[in-house]
């Protein structure tokens, strides 16, 4: 990327951000799904200065095993130290890693930049549980530790700790929904809380992110075969199946938001997945008002994965990010600036047919901490 990342350099000029790099990954044949969420969650700084710093606390733990974690904390760093501010970098070691660890990522077939961040994000969560829980049971045979991977660690009397842990992947990436159901009878309302580290929203033509939002949150019938057991016995002895409605709400919007654009769509008449290549507004800026406490959550955009090609079994992966009120291009190797006017060309097309297949597919928002918010 000599050129090109020269040219980056004098296009940014003196204005280039201090102490910041811009580097291109290479692609080993079709790893352009991995490339493009590598370049967002880099550019997503509170967890590329938390990996790193997790890194640099856990030296010896990333000598004694290598996985996905100290992987990836190998190559931020790389990335990060670089005495060059643009050039490529080749992600070979995370890659094996990850074609080692599961086998849907080995093939060269055309993979799913969704379905490999969802597996990223667990399985960092998992060893960071997993190092927790053997700190905790070092720190029982010896002295209490605080050496956990996410900070101090509450050590209760009996080991009745029963919390679950929250790891800063979690502190990051995660909310919470609550899933409300009210039977249609007896008006008694049942919640469910869940956590999620990203959302799924179906997409409809010529829409919006708030649109979408609307309709994950919107009320749905729960009838015919579909009754809900309802188990209250005051006032009425109902225990049984009822008519219901449900509708599921945020009750905790996480700091950063990840929101999936379900562009593949399974085709009964077809028997084959088709990509919707809809119109889907997302703003720079979003408040998120379906959630359970009214105060309007707020939300910056700071990078956008999108999918290039007018099908779901093959095509290419690249991502836009936002760095110090920049917009940059990644695309494997290359990396250029754009304006952030270019940012609504991948909002998706008003038309089914159309020669731009270049389309928003996962949204990655920071939360914007007002006073008073964490």
């Amino acid at each position: 990327m000599g050129a090109a990342g020269s040219k980056l350099e004098k296009a940014l000029g003196d204005q280039f951000p201090e102490g910041e790099r811009y580097f291109g990954l290479e692609n080993f044949g079709n790893t352009c799904y991995c490339n493009s969420v590598l370049q967002a969650l880099y550019f997503c700084v509170p967890f590329r200065e938390q990996l790193i710093d997790y890194y640099s606390n856990n030296k010896t733990l990333a000598d004694a095993e290598e996985n996905l974690l100290t992987c990836l904390a190998d190559l931020f760093m790389q990335i990060s130290s670089q005495k060059k501010k643009t050039g490529v970098i080749a992600p070979k070691r995370f890659v094996q890693r990850l074609k080692r660890q599961n086998e849907i990522f080995r093939s060269y077939m055309h993979q799913d930049a969704h379905e490999f961040l969802n597996y990223l994000l667990n399985e960092l969560v998992d060893i960071l549980e997993k190092e927790s829980r053997a700190a905790k049971s070092d720190g029982e045979t010896s002295s209490p530790s605080e050496k956990g991977a996410n900070g101090p660690m509450s050590n209760h009397a009996n080991g009745t700790q029963k919390e679950p842990l929250v790891t800063w992947v979690h502190k990051n990436f995660q909310g919470i929904l609550t899933n409300e159901t009210r039977c249609l009878r007896c008006e008694t309302v049942t919640a469910r809380d869940e956590t999620f580290l990203d959302l799924s929203l179906d997409i409809e033509q010529n829409s919006s992110i708030t649109s979408c939002l609307k309709n994950f949150s919107s009320t749905e019938t729960l009838n015919a075969e579909d009754k809900f057991f309802c188990d209250n016995n005051v006032p009425f002895n109902v225990c049984s199946l009822q008519e219901a409605q449900k509708r599921m709400k945020i009750k905790k919007p996480p700091h950063i938001l990840v929101i999936h654009l379900k562009r593949f769509k399974y085709i009964e008449q077809l028997g084959r997945y088709k990509k919707l290549s809809y119109r889907v507004v997302f703003p720079l800026e979003l408040k998120l008002s379906n959630t359970v406490e009214d105060a309007d959550a707020e939300y910056s955009l700071f990078a956008v994965v999108v999918h290039v090609g007018s099908g779901p079994n093959h095509g290419h992966y690249v991502s836009l990010v936002k760095s110090h009120n920049h917009w940059l291009f990644f695309d494997d190797e290359n990396v250029e600036m754009i304006d952030e006017s270019a940012v609504q060309t991948f909002f998706g097309s008003a038309q089914e047919y159309s020669s731009n297949t270049d389309h928003g597919y996962i949204l990655f928002y920071e939360r914007i901490t007002a006073a008073g918010t964490s």
